[in-house]
């Protein structure tokens, strides 16, 4: 069994896994809301990749003899504009890239190869996540959240 501190920060990293994961599909079903379909599918993606995370962190309790703990780290939040959607996203990845690299750092000192790579490989994931959430900021700051919107939006009558 892993020592109290990284079985803390397994669920921990669980909750936040599973909290992202059900963000995006808040946000993909409030995308469809408003016409954005492309926007929706992309986020459908970041689902399942946060809940793929999500299983690596209850393999690895479970590797360890824990008890997986399947809980919200805070609550999902409907955003009212793509910007405050991409913001609030960006600080949540940025916490968990902060939290992830301590958790990493916590498990090196105790040994625990196996759950150090999981959070380091995580962290690179969650690195691209934060790299796309900055690229959107960006664009949304330099053509205006009307014109970058145009491009995730599907034809008139369903044309592509």
């Amino acid at each position: 069994m892993a020592d109290n501190e990284t079985m803390k920060n397994l669920q921990k990293a669980l909750h936040m896994e599973l909290t992202a994961a059900h963000q995006y599909q808040l946000h993909s079903h409030v995308l469809d809301d408003w016409g954005l379909d492309k926007l929706a599918a992309q986020m459908r993606k970041e689902l399942h990749e946060e809940l793929g995370h999500s299983d690596l962190f209850i393999e690895r309790i479970l590797f360890l003899r824990g008890e997986p703990e399947l809980q919200f780290y805070k609550k999902p939040k409907l955003a009212s504009s793509l910007v405050d959607m991409f913001k609030s996203d960006l600080a949540d990845e940025e916490e968990a890239i902060e939290f992830y690299t301590r958790a990493s750092q916590h498990a090196t000192e105790e040994s625990d190869i196996g759950t150090r790579t999981l959070f380091e490989k995580i962290v690179l994931d969650e690195e691209g996540h934060k790299a796309w959430l900055e690229l959107q900021l960006s664009l949304i700051d330099r053509l205006g959240e009307k014109a970058y919107s145009a491009k995730y939006v599907s034809g008139a009558g369903g044309d592509e």
